[in-house]
């Protein structure tokens, strides 16, 4: 079996860590499917724009080097108690596939170039695209069906803050993303941390990188506060 990326994609997510447990949860976050060039006929993407949204069929790049064990410890539980691993949509799986649903933001070419926008993604950046395939509503949302621990959406999100510094920033960047803020304060309303923390004492400063930007953060209280958005390079 020969199975070759027909695209990968760019995304704002640089590090695993900040990426959404789900697809969807950010809506602010944006993502361009750059077609390999052997790929790039626009005929591939003909119709394309009668589908709202579209399912991604993607490699677990990152860790697929890490192998896979047949138990996992999904962050719904808590991270700490094990279900088996097709019992989950853990990373660390025997051949490293992932599936999600993204939103379709419509296609471009330019030259040779053929680009597909889309949003609400949770792959990291560069991540190997395997196939496309349409979202069908009828057949693909199934009314009554069992989600078993993971039945409910996320609970109550954390609230978010910035700092005098942070919205500084978030000013002077504004021309370059636009949806900035919208994309921090989605990420950190899911509180990317480990489940286990968020029931116990923190006073960690926490670092994730989005686009080519540090942010720094920590948990005050109830809310998570933004500390600063600071170049890579000069961080």
């Amino acid at each position: 079996m020969n199975i070759n990326p027909i695209a990968h994609i760019q995304s704002p997510y640089k590090q695993k860590f900040a990426i959404p447990r789900q697809p969807g949860l950010v809506k602010a976050a944006r993502g361009e499917i750059i077609f390999e060039e052997a790929i790039a006929d626009p005929n591939c993407l003909r119709e394309i724009s009668q589908f709202s949204h579209l399912w991604l069929i993607f490699h677990f790049h990152e860790t697929s080097e890490e192998g896979w064990s047949p138990l996992v410890q999904p962050p719904r539980l808590g991270g700490r108690e094990k279900v088996g691993v097709f019992a989950s949509r853990s990373t660390f799986r025997p051949n490293s596939l992932g599936m999600s649903v993204v939103e379709n933001l419509g296609w471009t070419q330019e030259g040779k170039k053929l680009v597909l926008r889309v949003g609400g993604v949770d792959l990291l950046d560069k991540t190997p695209i395997i196939d496309i395939k349409p979202y069908v509503p009828y057949a693909d949302a199934i009314p009554g069906a069992q989600a078993g621990y993971a039945s409910d959406a996320p609970g109550n999100m954390i609230a978010v803050e910035f700092t005098e510094k942070a919205k500084q920033a978030l000013e002077k960047l504004t021309a370059i993303h636009a949806d900035l803020q919208d994309l921090i304060e989605g990420v950190l309303q899911q509180d990317p941390r480990p489940a286990w923390r968020h029931k116990t004492p923190d006073e960690k400063q926490y670092g994730m990188s989005l686009y080519d930007l540090n942010i720094r953060w920590r948990v005050e209280g109830d809310c998570i506060r933004v500390l600063s958005i600071t170049d890579q390079e000069a961080s």
